[in-house]
């Protein structure tokens, strides 16, 4: 019997402390730089984009590499050419976790328009309210030991 699969994840990580300091001016630099990383890991990018303070990615990841691998070398490497490059001088690395999601083929292309319009959306909301709804919509809010207000 054949094999198929293509399972689809929604990345989102934050910088330490949620400090707004991934400025507009380099971000295309660090997702270029992103995309080199997950292309050199088999992996295939969808969507890439994010504020000042928190990176969404849409993805495919081979079926053999755990997702939390893959989010440890984003953020390893990333972190060495923000540093390198000084492409943030106030970027202090990236929060511990993450949050991941499965995402269905028939939703791809709704997130992928989610993921363009990161700056429009976030005139509106702020990260923590965005990753809250995230969790809530994911069935992950109690998980992660929140109380809804």
């Amino acid at each position: 019997m054949n094999i198929y699969t293509r399972p689809l994840y929604h990345l989102v990580f934050s910088t330490a402390y949620q400090k707004p300091v991934l400025h507009k001016s380099n971000r295309s630099e660090l997702f270029r730089y992103i995309t080199g990383i997950l292309k050199n890991r088999n992996c295939t990018l969808l969507r890439i984009n994010g504020v000042d303070d928190h990176v969404h990615i849409l993805l495919s990841i081979p079926t053999d590499m755990p997702v939390n691998r893959v989010v440890r070398d984003i953020k390893n490497a990333s972190t060495r050419f923000i540093k390198e490059k000084e492409l943030f001088p106030d970027f202090r690395g990236w929060e511990s976790g993450f949050c991941a999601f499965t995402v269905s083929a028939k939703d791809k292309e709704q997130l992928i328009m989610y993921i363009r319009n990161q700056e429009e959306h976030h005139r509106y909301v702020p990260f923590e309210d965005e990753r809250q709804s995230l969790l809530i919509e994911n069935g992950l809010y109690q998980r992660a030991g929140l109380v809804p207000a």
